[in-house]
């Protein structure tokens, strides 16, 4: 006879927190929001790779690029670089968000003397950089011979078929350093002749690094940012169990700090079998992350097999259609409590605190919140992110409205087989993702700190200051569907229609 669960599934929407005693030490700006996102020995060892903020990005073609990467690593959080890709490119992905923050910058902007404004606008806008190298041949580390900034020209002025040589500052107007200068003393040179670059070339005259004025600057107002040894950005990357025995390897040589594996149900052999291969070949020194999983018992599975954290969440995202596809799945809720609680019990059973991940279901920030407090140690999030600038997707005006595209790994747009792979004949065999539109609602730094600014308050209410104080103490309530009326804005007539973006 099939086993039935007593509990309905439930949703976030169906629990409220409630209010603890709050001291006077209570304030937002005491709450610390790290949290570790890999495993370890709490009793014995520091966690090796903890993040400042509890979010990661979708493993998605419609959220996770470079510069969502970039912008989210500067926040305090990691970035998983989406993985239904060929493994150069996402490799490549990797390169670029590591040498960003590197001190010395390989330049990813070049052109040669004769290239145009047209050639540099073009640029500019697949990278998002302002400065671009002019080089001999137009390499990367070819003889410099100028540099193009946003200072050299005029859109409204400057032709469009002008050469870049008319208009460059030439290698004669530069100040430039020499092969072997530190960071400290490139840092000098930019603040004493009042720089935004600092070109570093070899004896020979060849473009080597880049020092920017904007990362010193950068490391001085975001004082959550994620950093590696070599003060570059944390980021991970996804990968499959298909091809892992060449992604892992290429992914790993790009510098990406964690991996995790992409899949729509992570309780399976093709699960087990990655994860032994990578702990076979690189032992512990690759972290990697499984799942999804909604129960217990998957999440003991995962841990078994040596995951280094679990992520929890099967039809709950916004564009997933695996429910009614397929018909399984659990609500968000009930599945990061019952999968919290089998944490637990592992830690105290094995010693080892695999820290879990929950993965969809959240519609409002306050959400955010009660994932943390059901015992999630971090949130990933596909729709959220989505709606900011730094997103990878098109922004468009319809109707008035400014949206962007979002779309599901699951869809026909992303073909992404793999993530939804049994052993099959290797292709997509039905959609379990919609492609679609999101409001567009700014930077993700703007949101970010408006978001965590929620979660910090509230945990001050429930009298807390950490997170796993929040898994400790936190208190809940079920709610009624006339609750959820009663908590909103009711009975009064408003004076305008309120247009915020949740």
């Amino acid at each position: 006879m099939a086993e039935y669960f007593k509990e309905p599934s439930r949703t976030f929407n169906e629990y409220l927190l409630i209010p603890g005693y709050s001291s006077t030490e209570c304030t937002p700006a005491n709450v610390d929001l790290s949290t570790p996102l890999v495993k370890y020995r709490p009793d014995t060892e520091e966690c090796p790779l903890r993040m400042n903020i509890p979010l990661v990005s979708a493993i998605m073609q419609s959220v996770s690029g470079v510069r969502m990467a970039i912008a989210l690593a500067r926040e305090g959080g990691v970035s998983f670089i989406f993985g239904s890709q060929p493994v150069e490119s996402e490799a490549e992905m990797v390169r670029q968000v590591k040498s960003y923050k590197a001190g010395f910058v390989p330049s990813d902007s070049n052109v040669r003397p004769d290239s145009t404004l047209e050639d540099i606008l073009r640029l500019k806008e697949k990278s998002g950089h302002s400065t671009v190298a002019v080089t001999e041949d137009g390499t990367q580390s070819g003889k410099l011979v100028g540099i193009v900034t946003s200072r050299d020209y005029r859109i409204t002025r400057t032709p469009m078929d002008a050469k870049v040589s008319s208009f460059m500052t030439p290698l004669e107007k530069l100040i430039t350093a020499e092969e072997g200068v530190t960071l400290s003393e490139a840092n000098d040179i930019l603040w004493d002749h009042k720089l935004n670059a600092l070109p570093i070339l070899d004896k020979q005259g060849r473009l080597l690094y880049f020092v920017f004025r904007k990362d010193y600057e950068s490391h001085k107002e975001n004082r959550l940012e994620l950093l590696d040894s070599e003060k570059r950005y944390i980021v991970g990357a996804g990968i499959n169990s298909r091809d892992f025995r060449e992604r892992v390897p290429a992914l790993v040589d790009a510098g990406a700090d964690v991996l995790c594996i992409d899949s729509s149900e992570g309780y399976s052999a093709w699960q087990a079998e990655t994860l032994k291969w990578i702990r076979q070949q690189y032992g512990d020194t690759v972290k990697v992350g499984a799942g999804n999983v909604v129960d217990g018992e998957g999440f003991r599975f995962l841990a078994d097999a040596g995951a280094d954290f679990v992520k929890i969440g099967i039809g709950g995202g916004s564009i997933c259609i695996t429910r009614e596809q397929k018909g399984i799945g659990r609500g968000q809720a009930s599945a990061v409590i019952d999968v919290a609680a089998e944490r637990d019990k592992y830690y105290r059973e094995t010693g080892v605190y695999v820290p879990i991940c929950s993965d969809g279901g959240i519609v409002y920030d306050y959400h955010m919140t009660l994932a943390l407090a059901m015992g999630a140690d971090f949130l990933m999030l596909g729709r959220y992110f989505a709606r900011f600038d730094e997103s990878p997707t098109a922004k468009l005006n319809i109707n008035g409205n400014y949206v962007k595209e979002y779309w599901g790994e699951g869809s026909n747009r992303a073909r992404n087989w793999q993530r939804y792979d049994m052993g099959g004949a290797g292709k997509l065999s039905f959609e379990e993702g919609v492609d679609s539109y999101v409001p567009y609602a700014g930077t993700l730094k703007e949101n970010v700190t408006t978001s965590l600014n929620k979660v910090r308050s509230t945990m001050c209410n429930c009298g807390t200051l950490t997170i796993p104080e929040l898994h400790k103490n936190a208190r809940m309530t079920l709610v009624s569907a006339t609750s959820i009326v009663e908590g909103g804005a009711h009975d009064v007539i408003l004076k305008e229609a309120r247009n915020s973006i949740k």
